[in-house]
């Protein structure tokens, strides 16, 4: 088996693809592919599927959608291996598991990747923590099950999906920063702070770029933008720590440089905590 999430969804067993064309069916799939080798219980699947808003007929009509994949499962597997479909969409009590293994699902490899990017930034290696955090991004080939009509379980979960995504991406610029890389970064954080426009994180680390690269006015420039977004949308001042960076950039704080062996001494925010 080979399970894809992390963009289209995509699941083939022995080189074939077993999404069906169906929308429900493949709703199902997607449920079943996110939360590979976890029972998902019956009650969670018809969540996913009809929300509050369940059918008579909603027990039986998830088998025939269980059973549906299991015949695309069967004939991927072919005559030779009859027990496939039910041993890899296996029955549990209450409900029903996709057995993946190991390497088989992208979640789970972003999600090694991720772990091991945060160990590298907890053990001060920069370096490899950038290449980390990269290899975890890169596994994402587009926005998750785009092309998956998704229910109220699978919302929850590409929520966090993408939360994830953005914070990982918040952290190998810090990563990055702290290599002296602020050069590198400028255009790629110009275009994030454009697509997360109240996101205080992405456009302290663009001030703290700007700033490095001997822009200070743009720096300031990139605060007073974000302060007027946050005053007219939510009727809010940025936070304590962001208003003492424009402080820091006004006043040309040391803070704000690099330390001598060319590192970030802490995160561009943390420089600033009360």
């Amino acid at each position: 088996m080979d399970i894809k999430v992390l963009g289209p969804l995509s699941v083939e067993a022995c080189g074939q693809s077993i999404v069906p064309s169906a929308g429900k069916p493949r709703q199902i799939l997607a449920l079943l592919s996110v939360y590979a080798n976890q029972m998902l219980p019956v009650p969670t699947l018809m969540e996913e599927i009809w929300g509050t808003q369940m059918p008579r007929s909603a027990l039986t009509t998830l088998q025939t959608y269980i059973l549906q994949l299991r015949r695309r499962l069967a004939a991927a597997y072919g005559p030779q291996a009859p027990q496939a479909s039910k041993d890899v969409l296996a029955t549990r009590y209450g409900g029903y598991v996709l057995e993946a293994q190991p390497g088989a699902v992208d979640i789970h490899e972003y999600d090694r990747l991720v772990a091991a990017g945060r160990d590298a930034l907890d053990a001060g290696d920069d370096v490899q923590a950038s290449l980390l955090l990269r290899e975890a991004l890169a596994v994402w080939r587009g926005p998750a099950l785009v092309d998956v009509k998704v229910g109220p379980v699978l919302e929850i979960e590409l929520a966090r999906l993408e939360e994830s995504r953005l914070g990982v991406l918040e952290r190998r610029i810090e990563a990055d920063l702290r290599l002296g890389r602020h050069a590198e970064l400028l255009t790629e954080l110009t275009e994030l702070t454009a697509r997360h426009p109240l996101h205080e994180g992405l456009h302290a680390q663009c001030m703290a770029a700007l700033y490095r690269a001997g822009r200070p006015w743009q720096a300031l420039e990139v605060y007073q933008g974000l302060r007027a977004r946050l005053v007219e949308d939510l009727g809010l001042e940025p936070s304590p720590r962001l208003q003492k960076l424009q402080q820091a950039v006004l006043a040309s704080d040391p803070a704000l440089d690099l330390d001598l062996d060319g590192h970030w001494r802490r995160p561009v925010l943390d420089l600033f905590a009360a």
